[in-house]
């Protein structure tokens, strides 16, 4: 059978999905920068569980793509002293799959499974005594002839991450103990990251360039660190041995990234439905049709920021751009609203 988990030692460097030759992921929680409530939140959880020496309870990571659920759940194996297995939920299609990771478990190891609003109904059914009673039934057999089994199992703690908590069933989500919400992070935070990833790549950086990169890298630390490498580049290039702000600018234009930390999509958006739909209301089927994008991708990444960034805003009635957004494509409002009164 395929191999579904990544199983790693935490007390080593984690593997990294996004940037994993260069090691850019903090392993501990003193490292970790930013989302301050929810590691002095943590910080608490975990101590407790180690003077107790029980498992820690199940954790529930929430919020946008990009901000570090997936880095703070090898950081919590680390923490913990132990090892973690990690899987994504859609790769869980059969009971026998959950099954063999759950009874590889040994004690207080952390299962990572990421997207876990994915799971199907009938996982998710074999997922619940697993996280409350520490067991799991498994059918041997067919008709008649069929039996269930019940295994023990290891205490463990379940962490699971999701970009979109409205998906998860109330039975699933109440049976996480500890749910954490991330936030968007401010610029002085990323601007540290931007410090911290540029030295892990052994190319100093100015602080006016780290702020630069900062600004407009969507408040997403793994955008930030993209930037830095992709900056780190134009700036060997041009053999420079410090990444400053000219060199910044320049790549960041070469990137088509703006002042705002658009990209050629987000303009995109803003433009098909000020365009194309004199500035909404209008559907999200329709927008993602008039520019070639999925659905998906546009609500769970391009939205948040955009209407974070306060250039888009989502109604009863459909997505709606705002004056600001007007302003900063630079198209004259008055003569779409003059063209409006027209029909």
């Amino acid at each position: 059978m395929e191999d579904i988990t990544r199983i790693l030692d935490s007390r080593k460097t984690s593997e990294d999905d996004i940037v994993n030759e260069s090691g850019l992921r903090p392993c501990c929680l003193d490292e970790f920068i930013g989302q301050k409530k929810v590691k002095e939140n943590l910080k608490v959880f975990i101590e407790s569980a180690k003077l107790r020496k029980k498992s820690l309870d199940h954790i529930l990571l929430s919020g946008p793509p990009g901000l570090g659920k997936t880095t703070l759940a090898f950081i919590v194996a680390h923490e913990m002293g132990v090892n973690i297995k990690a899987t994504s939920a859609p790769v869980i299609d059969k009971a026998g799959d959950l099954a063999s990771i759950l009874t590889g478990l040994q004690e207080n190891d952390v299962l990572f499974i990421d997207e876990i609003h994915r799971l199907s109904p009938a996982i998710e059914e074999i997922l619940y005594p697993a996280m409350e009673d520490r067991s799991i039934d498994i059918i041997i057999g067919q008709g008649i002839g069929a039996k269930s089994i019940k295994l023990n199992l290891e205490p463990f703690t379940l962490v699971g991450a999701t970009t979109r908590t409205g998906l998860l069933t109330a039975a699933l989500r109440d049976r996480f103990g500890i749910p954490l919400r991330f936030d968007y992070y401010d610029s002085d935070e990323l601007k540290n990251i931007s410090k911290r990833t540029a030295g892990i790549l052994n190319i100093p950086i100015e602080d006016d360039a780290a702020f630069e990169i900062a600004r407009r890298s969507r408040k997403t630390p793994r955008i930030v660190n993209r930037l830095v490498n992709r900056v780190a580049d134009f700036s060997v290039v041009k053999g420079k041995k410090t990444i400053d702000i000219e060199t910044t600018k320049y790549a960041l234009h070469q990137l088509d990234i703006d002042e705002k930390g658009l990209d050629d999509m987000d303009r995109k958006i803003l433009r098909s439905i000020i365009e194309k739909f004199n500035g909404g209301p209008v559907g999200l089927k329709t927008i993602a049709i008039s520019v070639g994008e999925e659905m998906d991708t546009i609500e769970d990444y391009y939205e948040p920021f955009l209407v974070q960034s306060g250039l888009l805003k989502r109604t009863s009635r459909g997505r709606m751009a705002t004056h600001a957004a007007y302003d900063h494509l630079k198209i004259d409002s008055k003569i779409l609203l003059e063209q409006e009164t027209l029909f």
